[in-house]
C-alpha cells in the first residue's frame, strides 16, 4: 500500500489580495505560513511515513512543503536544513496569462461575471493569453503516470505540494472528478488530501 498526500500550498499574498497570481512567484502571507504549519501538524498525528517529497516549481508550494515538513519532523527529508524535494514545471499552477496579476472582483467587474467564472472554472476555455485546465491537465498527466505513479507503485508514500488547478487536473487524471464535474472542486489551501493506493487502485481519499 503507498499514500499520495496532496497539498495546496498555504494562503499566498495574492490570494490575500484577491488577484489573479499563476505563474507569478510570490510569498505565503501570515495566515499561509499557519496553514503550512498546520498541514504538518495533520500529517504528523496521521502517523504517515513521508519518503518523498513532490513539489511545482513555484516558491509558495516549494515553500508550504519545506514548512509543512519541519512542522512534522520528517528530519529524514532534510540536509543541511533545506527539504529535498523534486520540483517539476508540470505541476505549476495554470498560467493566467493577461490576468496575472489583476485583482479578481474587479476583472469581473471589467468583463463580466460570467465570462470571468468561465475563465476560472470551466475545461478547455483560455484566459486571455493564458492556460485552460486542459492545457494543464496535459502537462500533470503524463508527469503523473510517467513518474509519480511508478514511486506508488514501489509502496512509495509521497507528499505532492502544488495548486488548486494542477491538483484539479490530478483529481481527472486519478478520477476522482471528470472533466465535466470538476468545476465543483473545491480545494482549501493548506488542508492535505490523502489518498490511498493499493495495487494501483485508490481504496480511499479523504482531507484530514
Amino acid at each position: 500500500m503507498s499514500i499520495l498526500v496532496l497539498l495546496r500550498h498555504g494562503e499566498s499574498e495574492w490570494n490575500l489580495e484577491n488577484r489573479f497570481t499563476g505563474w507569478k512567484n510570490v510569498n505565503l502571507s501570515e495566515k499561509g505560513i499557519l496553514e503550512a504549519k498546520e498541514a504538518g501538524k495533520r500529517i504528523k498525528d496521521s502517523k504517515i511515513n513521508i519518503d518523498k517529497v513532490y513539489s511545482s516549481e513555484l516558491k509558495r508550494a516549494n515553500d508550504t512543503a519545506e514548512i509543512s515538513m519541519k512542522e512534522a519532523q520528517y528530519h529524514h527529508l532534510f540536509k543541511d536544513n533545506k527539504l529535498l524535494m523534486i520540483k517539476n514545471f508540470a505541476l505549476n499552477e495554470r498560467d493566467y496569462g493577461n490576468l496575472t496579476g489583476l485583482n479578481k472582483k474587479e476583472t469581473a467587474e471589467k468583463f463580466g461575471k460570467e465570462q470571468v467564472q468561465i475563465w476560472r472554472r470551466s475545461f478547455d476555455v483560455n484566459p486571455p493569453g493564458g492556460e485552460s485546465l486542459k492545457d494543464v491537465l496535459l502537462r500533470v498527466k503524463p508527469y503523473y503516470e510517467e513518474v509519480i505513479k511508478n514511486d506508488l507503485e514501489q509502496n512509495t508514500n509521497i507528499l505532492l505540494s502544488a495548486h488548486g488547478n494542477s491538483l484539479r487536473a490530478l483529481f481527472i487524471v486519478l478520477n476522482i472528478y471528470s472533466k465535466e464535474n470538476i468545476s465543483k472542486a473545491e480545494i482549501p489551501t493548506g488542508k492535505p488530501y490523502f489518498i490511498e493506493f493499493e495495487n494501483n487502485n485508490i481504496l480511499n481519499n479523504y482531507y484530514l
